[in-house]
């Protein structure tokens, strides 16, 4: 098994079973669950996440952005529906059909192109119908137009409409007036649907992370665990009850240590000056590896169990923390940059709000430098190195 010293994301497949559990447990008992695994399992590694669930009896699928992620998932031998939650283009619609993956449909001529190719290839392409109930992103109108592009949809050849529906704009606030609106106008409109339509849609599905926690009344046949899947909040004013485990840490190792005297400054533009004599360490970890350059001279790692905190400005490749009163350090000791040290721990919630990001923004923005090693039972079972595994 490879072995990573520069920096590591170790991503705890345990934990993606357990939060997946704990989101069961607060779901009506025949909800199933679609795991969104975007942008590369919002940069854990979708095909790990997606082979330790393909067995998972309540998982009902995965659910994606693009027609190339949902197609590196059936290559990698996923089994379950795969959805695609954005727009794809026409020069993969084959290719989707032939996989079996479910595109979201909210325009005529996708629906038509989907239907040619379809009949082309003598198979049935099953898709989603989105609507837009209040994100103006994509999606069809709850209205009466909407309900003829679904009559419409229903006609077309090779086409079966299994799902339908819409994404919440603000389950995620404290105040859930406007969500409920929403959700209102959603089950309005299902309801429409149901009386005008000969043939029945058979999956419906609306709550996202925030629903799955605080919207019972939005369960449906399906719900899609995105951020939670991770053991993170989706935001700062949902109820933190449910006992989600963080699935991904992130390890480097100290490459220099060395005391530095006093108005010596350290990084780009000197923004730190030492005020006395201090000792300073050298993580080879920067931006580049998408640590935000915004913790400089505000975000901590954590050696030895202790906060070191950043002194200057994070590098591409290198930021330097004071271990003064940390003492000894020494070449090859272990620093936590997200995870638990001790009594200690760094949060994705914490590093956002240092840096002023998104939890979201920072998991996704690992880079493809940074190897991840997929952690079983306290051992690491697989890795992911994006410079040998290139292929």
């Amino acid at each position: 098994m490879k072995h990573y010293e520069r920096v590591c994301a170790y991503i705890d497949l345990d934990a993606i079973l357990h939060n997946m559990d704990c989101m069961k447990k607060n779901i009506a008992k025949d909800t199933k669950i679609v795991a969104v695994i975007k942008t590369d399992g919002y940069g854990h590694g979708a095909v790990r996440i997606a082979k330790q669930l393909e067995d998972v009896p309540y998982v009902w699928g995965y659910a994606v952005a693009t027609a190339e992620e949902a197609l590196i998932l059936r290559h990698a031998g996923m089994q379950k529906p795969i959805l695609i939650l954005g727009y794809t283009f026409p020069y993969s619609y084959e290719d989707m059909i032939r996989e079996e993956i479910r595109p979201a449909v909210f325009r005529e001529d996708q629906a038509k192109a989907f239907s040619e190719a379809a009949v082309r290839l003598g198979k049935t392409v099953r898709i989603h119908i989105k609507v837009d109930t209040a994100m103006s992103r994509i999606g069809i109108k709850p209205d009466a137009e909407g309900l003829a592009f679904i009559e419409q949809v229903m006609e077309l050849p090779g086409i079966e409409v299994e799902g339908i529906f819409t994404h919440f704009a603000k389950a995620d606030e404290k105040d859930k007036t406007a969500v409920l609106k929403q959700l209102s106008i959603y089950q309005a409109f299902l309801k429409k649907v149901e009386e005008t339509c000969t043939k029945e849609i058979p999956l419906k599905h609306c709550s996202n992370s925030a629903g799955i926690l605080e919207l019972p009344q939005a369960n449906m046949n399906l719900v899609r665990a995105g951020i939670t899947l991770y053991g993170l909040w989706p935001s700062n004013e949902v109820k933190k009850e449910m006992p989600l485990k963080p699935v991904m840490s992130l390890k480097s190792h100290v490459v220099y240590v060395k005391t530095i005297e006093k108005g010596t400054q350290v990084s780009y533009g000197g923004t730190y000056e030492a005020p006395e004599k201090r000792v300073i360490a050298t993580i080879p970890v920067g931006y580049g590896d998408g640590y935000p350059r915004l913790l400089s001279g505000k975000g901590y790692v954590l050696i030895h169990g202790k906060r070191a905190p950043i002194t200057g400005r994070v590098c591409m490749d290198q930021f330097m923390v004071d271990v003064t009163d940390i003492m000894p350090v020494a070449m090859g000791d272990e620093v936590t940059l997200i995870g638990t040290d001790g009594a200690e721990k760094i949060t994705m919630e914490q590093l956002g709000d240092l840096s002023g990001r998104f939890n979201y923004e920072l998991a996704c923005d690992i880079s493809k430098r940074v190897p991840r090693a997929f952690v079983k039972n306290g051992e690491i079972v697989a890795t992911k190195d994006y410079f040998t595994d290139y292929e």
